[in-house]
């Protein structure tokens, strides 16, 4: 299976399906961090929200980077159908860790995070307390976007312009049910809710909480996933 996420991965970067989504992240991030100065966390939170589309997209065009023939043959060599997909989905993992770690560092050479003390806002937190909270923030949401992606990608919905419906509400449903207020929120991933606890103060409870709600969402929503694919073998 490792073989088979590292020829994804080749075929992805060797065949430049990596520069679009590359690009977008980049503009995205600029854009927010161009505005001007914010706490780290305030600004990791955020971030992580505005790239969930992003590295949905990615993950929609590693799986769709291989012809639907190819991936047939993959999952005859790999011997099983669940090593196939599960190769897909650790493949898009890893081509969002690239993407992550540039959000990371992105808001440092713009020059837009420091101490500074919003009226309703938490006190900013340490360095350190600010990276382990942009970390986590991002790492949460890069099961949700793997599988939002997975649903979008052509082996589940067989036409582009069905994937980017899909991929486009999804982006938009993920966020907009997030919102304060929200009566179903629990349909949705937290990204909300993770960027407002990072504004408002996070807590370990907090943590904790949102962890299991995204790993739960993801899991039920890669299970779907999981299952379509292997009724389509």
């Amino acid at each position: 299976m490792i073989a088979i996420v590292g020829m994804r991965l080749n075929g992805y970067l060797r065949a430049y399906h990596a520069i679009a989504p590359a690009i977008a992240g980049l503009v995205v991030l600029a854009t927010l961090y161009g505005g001007g100065v914010t706490r780290p966390e305030e600004a990791y939170g955020v971030s992580a929200l505005v790239l969930f589309p992003v590295l949905a997209w990615q993950a929609k065009i590693l799986l769709d980077a291989e012809p639907d023939v190819q991936r047939q043959l993959i999952r005859v060599a790999a011997g099983e159908a669940d090593r196939e997909i599960a190769a897909g989905l650790l493949a898009a993992a890893s081509a969002a860790v690239p993407t992550v770690a540039l959000a990371m560092i992105m808001p440092w050479i713009f020059r837009s995070v420091g101490a500074v003390h919003q009226p309703g806002a938490a006190a900013p937190l340490s360095l350190g307390a600010a990276l382990a909270v942009g970390l986590w923030a991002h790492l949460l949401v890069i099961p949700a976007s793997i599988a939002l992606g997975g649903w979008a990608s052509r082996a589940v919905t067989h036409t582009r312009a069905l994937g980017v419906v899909v991929l486009v509400t999804g982006s938009v449903l993920g966020i907009l049910l997030g919102v304060n207020g929200s009566p179903i929120p629990f349909l949705a991933p937290p990204l909300m809710a993770t960027a407002r606890a990072a504004n408002q103060g996070i807590t370990a409870a907090g943590v904790f909480g949102l962890s299991v709600w995204s790993l739960a969402w993801a899991s039920v929503v890669i299970v779907g996933y999981w299952r379509v694919r292997l009724k389509k073998a």
